[in-house]
């Protein structure tokens, strides 16, 4: 099982400018058919679009909403995509899974302190495996308030699973030195995205090089995709 997990950067490149490349970010990471995709800091107004554009069955939860409809938002962001980012069109986190067996189960937890920005962790079950995407807080001062969020996430996986095996991915915003292993997972990746694997063997984390994720001279996203393969 292939699980690839993605900050998308509200389709933006590195550095962003005008335009949206959610549409080819979504088709790049999806050309080889992964089991698995796990993205976050996607537009709402895309998250209708995901299925269409990925072929794979797309569970979310929203992480920002917006004060426009989110069609609206969506084609104002797109005049200056750069400079609105999320500011208008809101976001989400987004479980794609390759098509078979729809979830037995899909649940949702919000894993930060009431903080102005909600950060949020979801998780769907499978018959055999519970697979879970988070986006942490951007609070490099305090790392032991991220931790704090990444052990309520796995208490959450862990719960959810009982005695499935689990996979936890998604933006960590933080660092190996700043979050002790988590017991019986799979060992951190050497930046802020993880894909952590419990109850299977894993490969170790592959990080994209930046030539994987150019597109017209342009690089796609300020993240690169990581990636391991389970079982």
């Amino acid at each position: 099982m292939l699980v690839r997990s993605w900050n998308l950067f509200h389709g933006n490149t590195k550095p962003p400018d005008w335009h949206s490349r959610l549409h080819e970010m979504i088709r790049l990471a999806t050309a080889d058919n992964p089991d698995v995709l796990c993205l976050q800091e996607v537009p709402l107004w895309a998250l209708s679009r995901l299925g269409r554009w990925s072929g794979m069955q797309a569970r979310w939860v929203v992480t920002r909403r917006s004060w426009l409809p989110p069609w609206l938002g969506g084609a104002i962001t797109r005049l200056h995509n750069g400079l609105f980012r999320s500011a208008l069109s809101g976001q989400a986190n987004a479980i794609l899974l390759a098509p078979g067996p729809q979830p037995l189960e899909h649940r949702t937890i919000r894993i930060d302190e009431r903080r102005p920005e909600p950060r949020w962790c979801h998780a769907v079950r499978l018959e055999s495996i519970v697979l879970a995407n988070l986006h942490a807080s951007n609070d490099f001062r305090r790392p032991e308030l991220v931790a704090a969020e990444i052990v309520r996430a796995e208490r959450f996986v862990s719960e959810l699973a009982g005695g499935l095996p689990c996979v936890l991915a998604g933006d960590f915003n933080l660092r190996a030195r700043d979050l002790h292993e988590l017991p019986g997972w799979s060992a951190l990746g050497p930046g802020i995205d993880h894909v952590l694997v419990r109850g299977l063997s894993a490969t170790p984390l592959v990080v994209w090089p930046e030539t994987r994720r150019r597109h017209n001279d342009r690089v796609l996203s300020d993240h690169a995709p990581v990636e391991t393969r389970v079982g």
